[in-house]
């Protein structure tokens, strides 16, 4: 078996969910091999080359790639595709934007969210806002494949001593152009890969007293999330979002403020390893997954918690 697997970075830096989509490559067996498409993305190829379980890393550097247009990296990973059992990618916005259309240029169905690997043709992945886990079985030549993040553990950044391979294919299907970007500048770190991270719901009751939780976050080195109530109240934009509709996080301290605990918030944040919930309801939903609850006003228990840190 050969598995391809699509490298998630920013031209300069590997992002931490290519390193979780490869340890489910290696769940599955087999050579792995990591394309990395972009313009000046040598660094990012070093340190996919670097990746502990990857046997080959396979580089597309031109302007066509710079931005990772999924309607341009879709048609070289088709061509590429075509050479490999399993092709992967992280189940984030630019995978789940690329991934659909290289299964409709294969002609191929898409394994969506895999969170275990039962077999090399079979997976288990969520549905019903994480309440059912299927098992799905796939016949397909090619399986392309997104991976959940949260469901495998990271492999080694370092370690590996891959060899680097250039691509000439220069695929523009010249229906789509870049325009613009705007990022989020924090000191904080990003809310995927946060290690702690505080969120805040409807009890908030505004976008002013989310100031709370980022006093709280600043002195523990978190990420800041909101449940989406939150976020549709217009109390924080939508990139803080947890939540099935929202970003799907695992990590070492979730803690939830006046979130009172809906399916569609659970099912983006129920991986966590311990999770510690403050809401003033003792019926509130987020009790039953939480290893910790505190029963109190949020507005009382908060600020006591960051003159306590």
């Amino acid at each position: 078996m050969s598995i391809l697997v699509i490298a998630e970075h920013d031209n300069a830096s590997l992002k931490g969910a290519t390193l979780n989509t490869i340890a489910a490559a290696k769940e599955i067996g087999g050579d792995i091999t990591v394309l990395v498409a972009g313009a000046g993305c040598a660094a990012a190829a070093e340190a996919a080359a670097k990746a502990d379980g990857v046997a080959k890393v396979l580089v597309a550097d031109n302007a066509a790639y710079e931005h990772q247009l999924a309607e341009n990296v879709s048609l070289l990973v088709a061509e590429l595709g075509k050479e490999y059992t399993h092709i992967l990618a992280a189940a984030t916005t630019t995978g789940k934007n690329t991934l659909p259309r290289v299964a409709a240029l294969l002609d191929v169905a898409q394994i969506s969210e895999i969170s275990d690997v039962v077999s090399a043709d079979t997976f288990k992945r969520p549905i019903y806002a994480g309440n059912v886990i299927a098992t799905v079985q796939s016949t397909d030549a090619i399986k392309v494949i997104t991976v959940r993040a949260t469901g495998f553990d990271a492999v080694a950044a370092e370690g590996g001593s891959a060899a680097v391979e250039a691509v000439d294919s220069v695929q523009d299907a010249g229906i789509s152009a870049f325009v613009k970007e705007e990022l989020a500048v924090s000191d904080r770190p990003e809310l995927t890969s946060a290690k702690i991270v505080i969120s805040g719901g409807r009890g908030m009751q505004n976008g002013d007293n989310f100031e709370m939780l980022y006093k709280v976050a600043d002195k523990l080195g978190a990420a800041v999330g909101a449940s989406r109530a939150a976020v549709d109240a217009g109390f924080v934009p939508n990139d803080m979002q947890v939540g099935q509709t929202g970003k799907i996080v695992a990590p070492d301290l979730y803690v939830a403020v006046g979130i009172s605990g809906a399916i569609q918030h659970l099912a983006g944040m129920k991986d966590s390893k311990v999770i510690v919930a403050i809401n003033k309801d003792e019926e509130a939903p987020i009790f039953q997954v939480a290893d910790y609850g505190l029963v109190a006003d949020l507005f009382d228990a908060v600020p006591e918690l960051e003159s306590a840190l």
